[in-house]
């Protein structure tokens, strides 16, 4: 009998819009640059603190936002491309959606490190820049300018169109979910916590993101 359930709390969805809000911001800023790059370094920032937060959250978030209920093994990656896929996989984050979200950190996370040392010697100096070596700002910058922002772009079009291939091939919607929180299935499962208590801690976890965010761009004030 289908049940409704929660799968994505409340702020696990602000991390994800939030998180795609921003990426589209540093693809158009980092492209018009000039003056535009104040906000571009704004935005990273603000995604180095989405990350951070999103860091701790899949340690003590709601059930399906742990990366502990979505760490397969490979044989379970395997019997869900062989068509065999395990209840939870229709629940959370498929192995394949669970591939992309650990991938997906990976590189801004590593974009996000490079611009903190990046010097474009014309309209931004990262805030770390003044610890690493000469050579090594400017290999940051060149990585971060050329293939790092390639990289991302081809990730986000990677993942739009994994969802266009749910949606219209496997008659399944994974927008939806995370615009309400909730999903349909079809057996019992287990829903998110999703309570003031645990926005409560979200707001904590977040707020201290922010206040080591802060930390780190003013060393190098």
């Amino acid at each position: 009998m289908p049940k409704q359930i929660r799968v994505w709390d409340l702020p696990t969805r602000t991390f994800h819009w939030a998180l795609v809000i921003c990426v589209a911001g540093l693809v158009i800023t980092g492209k018009v640059g000039g003056s535009a790059m104040v906000w571009h370094s704004r935005l990273g920032y603000a995604v180095l603190t989405l990350l951070l937060f999103r860091l701790a959250w899949g340690l003590v978030g709601g059930y399906w936002s742990r990366f502990a209920s979505f760490i397969y093994a490979p044989g379970s990656v395997m019997n869900y491309l062989k068509g065999r896929p395990h209840p939870d996989h229709v629940v959370g984050h498929n192995p394949m959606g669970a591939g992309s979200v650990f991938l997906m950190p990976l590189v801004l996370l590593t974009q996000v490190s490079t611009g903190l040392v990046s010097d474009d010697e014309i309209s931004f100096t990262g805030p770390l820049n003044k610890f690493v070596a000469s050579s090594t700002g400017l290999a940051a910058t060149a990585f971060h300018k050329q293939f790092g922002q390639w990289l991302i772009i081809g990730l986000v079009v990677l993942h739009v169109a994994a969802i266009l291939f749910y949606w219209f091939k496997k008659k399944e919607n994974l927008v939806g979910p995370m615009l309400t929180g909730d999903k349909t299935v079809g057996h019992d499962a287990r829903s998110s916590r999703d309570d003031l208590v645990s926005r409560g801690l979200a707001a904590c976890l977040l707020a201290i993101a922010v206040a080591a965010v802060i930390w780190v761009v003013r060393l190098g004030g």
